[in-house]
């Protein structure tokens, strides 16, 4: 049976330009729907964070207004507390880094959680690397490819060099009302990276699949990059791939 690591981000807050620590976490829907599909599709899913420390949910991503209705946030919320257990007691990004052979690959969630403590997590980085240069999947989703910034190989370049993909775009990060504030945008750091960056429409569906990479442009990519990954996870365990 395939085995996916989920890695959230165990900030509960963003370093703004100025110094202010905006409070964040994970995104609800971002986690909630890529951990359901793949316990649908009976893989077997570990959650990591750095250091093992317990995920912070952003609050704002349950918010009636955001989540997409009152019925929605109950929902978010109920499948939270399911996973109670899990989320209390994370594996550390660092131990799963050690043990690259149980998994078949990584989705890394997004928030504004993800731009704070994983694209200079070492840890992280090698998990990439090693599943990536393995014929594994590597999957993101929003903010969540702030991760993919960790995958450096040991001459400093970036391992997505030249690699297709999306996250999050300015024009989003601005109507969301922090680009301004922000220390850093994504598309940005992506683009300067190497990346070849592909955008759909503001808060649209949008995911990219560049060969084992998946990575999806905002929440609403949250479920249709969890179905790519697992696409792209089957046949990569194809016999015939």
């Amino acid at each position: 049976m395939a085995r996916i690591l989920i890695v959230l981000s165990g900030s509960d807050h963003w370093t703004l330009s100025d110094g202010t620590r905006h409070p964040t976490g994970f995104w609800a829907e971002e986690f909630v729907e890529p951990h359901r599909t793949f316990r649908n599709a009976e893989v077997d899913v570990d959650i990591a964070t750095p250091g093992g420390v317990r995920p912070t949910v952003d609050q704002v991503s349950l918010a009636p207004d955001r989540a997409g209705g009152e019925e929605r946030a109950a929902e978010l919320r109920s499948y939270l507390k399911s996973l109670e257990h899990e989320l209390a007691a994370p594996m550390s990004v660092e131990h799963a880094a050690e043990n690259l052979g149980n998994y078949d690959a990584v989705f890394i969630p997004g928030g504004h959680g993800p731009m704070e403590d994983l694209p200079d997590c070492r840890p992280l980085g090698r998990i990439l690397a090693g599943l990536f240069d393995t014929g594994r999947v590597v999957a993101a989703v929003c903010h969540g490819p702030a991760g993919l910034l960790a995958a450096r190989r040991e001459d400093g370049t970036w391992l997505f060099a030249g690699r297709r993909l999306t996250a999050l775009t300015n024009e989003e990060e601005r109507q969301g009302g922090l680009a301004d504030r922000a220390k850093w945008l994504l598309e940005t750091r992506l683009r300067e990276e190497g990346a070849d960056f592909d955008q759909g429409q503001p808060w649209s569906s949008h995911v990219v699949v560049d060969g084992r990479l998946v990575t999806g442009q905002n929440p609403a990519s949250s479920k249709q990059a969890a179905e790519r990954t697992l696409a792209v996870l089957m046949a990569a365990q194809s016999p015939q791939s």
